[in-house]
């Protein structure tokens, strides 16, 4: 079997689990890196090895670009200390705790446990992301935790260069050099993001090219993600603060057709390589369990013990915190629900095997660094065994701890969304029958339609009052764009007077570009 007909093969394999998680309502991570497993244990299954480069270079940075597009800067403003505290003080704490335990119930030095702790020690946005957008939480919660699995990367990733060249250069860092490594990584990274970002940002104001726009869409995750690299910054931070930024404004960049058209190609790739790295996970573990020498044959309890760490410090400092948290808010007394919900969410995924792939074969003097291959099936074995646990048990969970958002209550809130947009339509043909700016008969053919979808009537009645003639389908199209150019302005407004949430706006943002576009070119 060729590499080509084998990468089909896994395209069409984790499609079909995915699709069908997707049908079953059940988290698409969990179930691809499971089945993933169960066919890697079958004996005809060649070893699957993935290489550092294919993680870390072509799949992470679109991922993670699409979980940072995601996060709206308006409530991130407002977690931002939690997000601080999680992002510095846990990572730390995970860290030796992961480093402590390994080096007791496993064959690894104090070192090379520390390796393993800096590896394990942040949360995944790839994995929260995916498992975030079947669970209907809070827009605050949800923010804290996916922004908190984004800028937690480079907390570790500085604690894992410094465990690394610790290991391979066989003496200690000082804490001057590491803080001095951090702010390098971790600030040159946010400059060289923000720089990308306002880049695009004007390239995109200057064009309406769908097919452009679309490229740059692909493009700027890895532009971002291989320039930071290349001046020997952090990647992984780069990229998130590139899809920070444009996610908060991309929307006033380009119009209804090009969103459309980013939106379904850009869908279509993050299912693909979510769907296919999640596999990998599962499909690679017991290939690396077969390279394990004789000392190191009882990794599952290693797995076992390193993974209830994981669970263990995150909830011990996650519950005190938000206790703090609740307090100074003085929104009652306090409560476990969301602490119980913020630590379950932690799960491991992508970026601890991308990290633990990157780890160096040998040391400087030439030396095969000791139990590399064990650092890399327990940091499998516990990204497995957390989507699997987690991903499976957080629905409940969130169920259980009663925070989730009812579908009624979106429901209500889109509605009175909608109505607003309504009564600014109104408002707007109004204002252009005042000043005769437009045919009567056309002003009064909208004011029916959004009148009707105030009286929640169906929006596709629209089409029986539409106009014949080529001229006045002309004038029509002109006056339906206005008006929904009125009706974008206040749900951008409305968005901005917290009115409604970062989802509603999108949800809605689409609704009317899809009116937009299929009223077609004039």
């Amino acid at each position: 079997m060729t590499d080509l007909t084998a990468l089909l093969l896994l395209v069409v394999f984790a499609t079909v689990v995915a699709t069908g998680a997707r049908h079953w309502r059940i988290p698409a991570p969990s179930l691809l890196v499971v089945v993933g497993l169960l066919i890697g244990l079958l004996p005809w299954i060649p070893d699957v090895q993935v290489t550092p480069e294919v993680i870390s270079v072509v799949v992470l940075p679109p991922l993670l670009y699409a979980s940072a597009e995601e996060i709206p800067w308006r409530e991130l403003r407002v977690v931002w200390r939690p997000v601080t505290v999680l992002a510095f003080g846990l990572v730390l704490a995970t860290a030796a705790a992961v480093g402590a335990v390994a080096s007791a119930v496993t064959p690894l030095n104090t070192t090379m446990a520390f390796v393993l702790g800096a590896v394990l020690a942040s949360t995944d946005p790839v994995a929260v992301t995916a498992l975030g957008r079947k669970i209907a939480l809070p827009p605050r919660i949800q923010v804290l935790v996916q922004s908190e699995s984004l800028f937690n990367d480079a907390t570790s990733l500085v604690l894992f260069k410094v465990a690394v060249g610790t290991a391979i250069a066989a003496h200690a860092v000082t804490l001057p050099a590491a803080g001095g490594q951090f702010l390098a990584l971790g600030g040159g990274g946010a400059l060289i993001g923000a720089g990308v970002a306002g880049a695009v940002a004007l390239i995109r104001r200057r064009t309406e090219d769908p097919i452009l726009e679309t490229v740059i869409a692909l493009v700027t995750p890895y532009a971002a993600y291989v320039l930071a690299e290349d001046l020997h910054t952090s990647g992984v931070t780069a990229v998130v603060v590139a899809g920070v930024v444009l996610g908060s404004t991309g929307h006033k960049l380009s119009n209804a057709t090009i969103r459309l058209q980013v939106h379904a190609v850009y869908g279509t790739v993050i299912f693909l390589l979510e769907s296919v790295v999640f596999a990998l996970i599962g499909l690679e573990l017991p290939a690396l369990v077969r390279q394990l020498t004789v000392d190191e044959h009882g990794w599952p309890l290693g797995v076992l013990a390193v993974a209830t760490t994981v669970i263990a410090v995150r909830l011990l400092g996650v519950v005190p915190l938000s206790a703090v948290m609740q307090r100074r808010r003085g929104n009652g007394p306090v409560t476990w629900r969301i602490p119980a919900v913020v630590s379950w969410a932690g799960t491991r995924g992508v970026m601890p095997l991308a990290a633990a792939l990157s780890i160096p074969l040998t040391a400087d003097d030439g030396t095969p660094l000791p139990h590399r291959p064990l650092i890399l099936v327990l940091t499998t074995g516990v990204v497995v065994l957390t989507l699997v646990l987690q991903g499976f048990t957080l629905a409940p969970v969130v169920r259980w701890s009663k925070i989730a958002l009812e579908p009624e209550h979106t429901a209500r809130e889109e509605a009175r969304a909608r109505a607003g947009l309504a009564k600014a339509g109104l408002d707007c043909l109004d204002e252009l029958e005042a000043v005769e700016a437009a045919p009567v008969t056309l002003i009064n053919q909208l004011r029916r339609g959004l009148l009707a979808r105030l009286d929640q009537a169906d929006a596709d009645q629209d089409d029986d009052t539409a106009p014949s003639s080529s001229s006045s389908a002309t004038g029509y199209r002109e006056l339906r764009r206005t008006v929904i150019a009125a009706e974008t302005a206040t749900l951008q407004r409305l968005y901005a007077d917290n009115h409604i949430s970062d989802l509603t706006r999108r949800r809605l943002q689409r609704k009317l570009d899809l009116e937009e576009a299929g009223l077609g070119d004039e």
